[in-house]
């Protein structure tokens, strides 16, 4: 290589790096600021994930400890003072009812899982379990009750055949076997139907003397 060739390149080296520190003074705090944020933004996500959890375990703490009244109306009271948020909020609340409906208080756990079913700021499912618990209190009611549960059985809804269960023995409560096997013939057919709900259902059928239907041989 002759000696202007090395000069040359010598020149465009440095005018290389002049260039290279002129972008960096110009820009460098771009990428300092990028930094910052991306050691901020992982700093703030632990700290989220610190005090969520710290919430968490201070909703269990308290759960527990109302759990462990024997008396249920007691149990119920310590529950209502129980704060969460979210699915913690929805479980703790839920358990309130149950407990409300075990001392007794019907039109109490009734109310509690209305509310909650009308909650927005829970999760769907939920909404959708209180709706269902609701419909299955033993209120005196049982025209609204029974709209409760067409609602809920229908096509679509995620506890359709429990819904549809829960009608069957409001029918059959009413005097209609006929009726209630018919329900039930529709739940054992359902596709989308669980061993469990399907053992229930075909037990009641035999129980009223409806046969059912031969197993598939291959």
């Amino acid at each position: 290589m002759s000696d202007s060739d090395s000069f040359i390149n010598e020149v465009t080296e440095e005018v290389r790096r002049e260039k290279l520190f002129g972008y960096l003074r110009r820009y460098g705090w771009v990428a300092v600021a990028a930094v910052l944020l991306l050691v901020g933004g992982a700093a703030w996500n632990e700290y989220r994930k610190a005090q969520e959890r710290a919430v968490a375990e201070a909703t269990g703490d308290a759960l527990m400890a109302a759990l462990e009244n024997e008396d249920p109306a007691a149990r119920a009271a310590a529950m209502a003072q129980v704060e969460g948020a979210g699915a913690a909020a929805a479980v703790t609340t839920l358990l309130r009812a149950a407990t409300e409906q075990e001392a007794g208080d019907i039109e109490a756990s009734a109310a509690t899982l209305a509310g909650l079913a009308a909650n927005p700021d829970v999760p769907e499912m939920y909404r959708d379990v209180a709706a269902l618990k609701a419909a299955m209190l033993p209120t005196e009611d049982a025209v609204a009750r029974r709209a409760n549960l067409d609602a809920l059985s229908q096509p679509g809804q995620p506890f359709r055949l429990l819904a549809l269960e829960q009608i069957a023995y409001m029918t059959l409560a009413e005097g209609d076997a006929d009726g209630a096997i018919a329900i039930m013939r529709q739940i054992e057919e359902d596709a989308g139907v669980t061993r469990g709900l399907r053992e229930r259902v075909q037990t009641l059928m035999v129980a009223l003397g409806e046969p059912l239907p031969d197993p598939v041989t291959q």
